[in-house]
């Protein structure tokens, strides 16, 4: 086969992968933003997820090469494995468009430029020194659009003595602090189940990219935006910080208890694993909580006529809660408590989150239509903005689902072009 052929049948090929439907309508609040995304794992996608998901255009730069460590964290779409059946990148890549693209190769930086010089912002999160290897940092990028806005996220940020300490998430959280605080006061720390603060960064990322634009809209600059996930998971434990420079108190691990409620914890329910949360923090939701049980008897007990007598007798008080909440679903006692004023929430499972009527009532899981995996549930922006509504449209790519659209309909390469690419190894 001669070689113009062997192009053709490739470009052919390429082609008959799934293209983006567009679904612009100009009503969103992000719409026209452009945002290359070099990110990976979970806080940079997640950030240019949410833009995408009110009307940003985004491409997400992948390589085969190294693939996403998310691709190979389970679960997986029925139960299999492989690198485009990641339930949790599947969830937080939705709305971008994919391209596989080496940046070991010249020819990849410069097709990364491309994209660069196309966007108004672009998301990274590689360990601090990265891009600038790959001559792609921010003083590389602003030669080629001096108004381009860059969010660096990394575990410690860009500078100081412990920047490019490795590390994920699962190790951040304990370096915040959030483990000295989780499990039971006569044992050692319980970790969580997930690297926490992948959450609580994202954000505040997506907060500074809005102030760096309004900056931008203003002045006609851009600006590098250095985000620590260190330094901002330290303010969700501002309290316990707090109590150490006040009063020299070091926190430490409490179970379900709480300093100022009486009951307080999870307790078992009627049925497999089932369980509900109850928190009474004054004496009214206590006598409340004494009537509902049916032992109005103990509200007449000096042993628990305050607060501070409960915290005393705070394990005899669980014993208590249990032995009556045993006998009922964990929906049934927390409708009579949330009807009677006492807080309560059912602890629900992952089917129960996505049959939760409230939920489903505010459209919070959107059902998506995957080129591999076929129809998932994916979630959808937590808050509504009416005037300019979120859109989950688009499922997360496969790893380079949508390389020939953004090269030839996106960056305006011919097909030669493309072509050349693909069998030089730059697009994977």
């Amino acid at each position: 086969m001669s070689s113009t052929a062997s192009k053709h049948n490739l470009i052919k090929t390429t082609r008959m992968m799934k293209i983006p439907k567009e679904t612009s309508t100009g009503d969103q609040a992000l719409e026209g933003l452009k945002v290359a995304d070099f990110s990976w794992i979970a806080v940079g996608p997640i950030i240019s997820m949410c833009l995408a998901h009110h009307g940003a255009q985004v491409i997400r730069i992948e390589s085969s090469l190294k693939v996403d460590e998310l691709r190979a964290v389970p679960p997986f779409k029925d139960g299999r494995s492989g690198i485009n059946r990641a339930g949790m990148f599947a969830n937080y890549n939705t709305g971008k468009y994919g391209l596989s693209l080496n940046l070991g190769h010249p020819n990849g930086v410069e097709v990364a430029k491309k994209i660069i010089g196309w966007a108004d912002i672009v998301v990274e999160s590689f360990s601090p020194g990265t891009m600038n290897k790959l001559g792609l940092g921010y003083e590389d990028v602003r030669k080629i659009k001096p108004d381009i806005i860059m969010l660096s996220t990394s575990m410690q940020g860009q500078s100081g003595p412990m920047a490019r300490a490795s590390g994920t998430g699962v190790e951040l959280i304990s370096l915040i602090g959030f483990n000295q605080f989780m499990g039971w006061p006569d044992r050692g720390p319980t970790p969580l189940l997930t690297a926490y603060s992948d959450f609580l960064v994202p954000p505040i990322g997506v907060i500074a990219i809005m102030a760096a634009l309004e900056i931008r809209n203003k002045t006609n600059t851009g600006q590098w935006i250095d985000l620590s996930q260190f330094e901002v998971g330290l303010h969700f434990l501002a309290p316990v910080l707090l109590d150490y420079v006040a009063n020299g108190q070091i926190g430490s691990r409490k179970g379900n208890s709480h300093f100022y409620a009486a009951p307080h914890g999870t307790y078992r329910c009627k049925g497999d694993d089932r369980w509900c949360a109850i928190s009474v923090f004054t004496d009214e939701e206590w006598r409340a909580l004494c009537q509902v049980m049916g032992k109005p008897i103990l509200t007449e007990e000096p042993a628990f006529a305050s607060l501070l007598c409960r915290k005393k007798r705070e394990e005899e008080l669980n014993s208590i809660v249990e032995e009556w909440t045993i006998n009922h679903t964990s929906e049934e006692v927390v409708s009579l408590l949330q009807t009677n004023g006492i807080p309560a929430g059912v602890v629900e499972s992952g089917k129960d989150v996505l049959e939760d009527p409230q939920l489903r009532h505010r459209h919070h899981f959107v059902p998506l239509n995957h080129a591999e995996m076929g129809q998932y549930m994916a979630e959808a922006p937590p808050f509504k903005l009416p005037m300019t509504p979120s859109r989950v449209s688009l499922p997360a790519p496969c790893l380079g689902e949508h390389s020939e659209y953004v090269c030839t309909q996106i960056l305006g390469m011919s097909d030669e072009e493309f072509v050349n690419l693909v069998t030089e190894g730059v697009i994977l």
